[in-house]
């Protein structure tokens, strides 16, 4: 299908860049482990995720430059800091190994239940590369589970700085599934299948039930998330948008 009415169209480039941001700030925040990660493979891994995660980000500013008529580099670095519109879990440094997993862990969950709610999606370009998309996060999230369980069975630790990290993002990552402009009119025309609310939820019964199994603590309650959560960064963003334009900035018109 064609997205015609006016009101669907900016609700699904909202959807769009939301989506591609978050892919395109966690993957630049973990490119950062390249070199230093805990171990050799490790470090090949998160690379490669991360890779991956700012491929995603590029397909999604590509998409939503055909919906808009803008050029995909210009919308993914062109823009000032407040401009962007990743989730709130994405404002953060990457900090300690235990904190970048629970982060992933985090996110990657929430991400599955999008996806997959999306793959439905009555806009037939956002499902076809939402069902690519899924191919390569499914690895992602087996990848970042282990490491939960690896972190949560690795001694008092481990264990201690895993908690304490799950417990510093758990209403940032509720930012993911935070209200957009216009999502009754994507819900209304199948663009998205299901509220972000109920998401929201289906993300919950999937992680609470996983911490228990675990033996981690149970996490404070979920607050219902407010759109600002996509709309105020901060100043450790500012400075890693400071670093992934700089190249873009010194060249204008370059390509990626």
């Amino acid at each position: 299908m064609t997205v015609q009415d006016a009101a669907a169209q900016a609700a699904l480039a909202e959807l769009l860049l939301a989506m591609a941001d978050d892919e395109f700030v966690l993957g630049f925040w973990d490119s950062e482990w390249t070199g230093i990660a805990p171990i050799l493979e490790e470090d090949v891994a998160m690379s490669s995720v991360s890779q991956d995660e700012i491929g995603h980000a590029k397909a999604l500013y590509e998409l939503l430059a055909s919906l808009s008529g803008e050029d995909a580099d210009e919308i993914a670095f062109g823009r000032a800091p407040e401009a962007y519109r990743h989730a709130a879990l994405m404002n953060h440094p990457r900090t300690d190994w235990a904190f970048s997993i629970a982060r992933r862990y985090l996110y990657e969950t929430a991400d599955a239940v999008r996806l997959e709610s999306l793959a439905g999606s009555s806009y037939e370009p956002l499902a076809n590369l939402v069902r690519k998309m899924r191919r390569e996060e499914t690895y992602h999230l087996l990848h970042f589970d282990l490491w939960l369980r690896r972190l949560t069975e690795g001694g008092p630790e481990s264990r201690d700085r895993l908690t304490g990290a799950l417990r510093d993002l758990w209403t940032d990552a509720q930012a993911v599934f935070a209200p957009l402009d216009g999502e009754e009119a994507l819900v209304a025309g199948g663009i998205m299948p299901d509220r972000l609310e109920t998401l929201r939820k289906r993300w919950l019964d999937r992680v609470v039930p996983r911490f228990a199994e675990l033996g981690l603590p149970p996490m404070p309650e979920a607050p219902v998330p407010a759109p600002e959560g996509r709309r105020s960064h901060g100043p450790d963003f500012s400075w890693l948008h400071g670093e992934f334009t700089m190249v873009a900035a010194s060249e204008a018109g370059a390509s990626w």
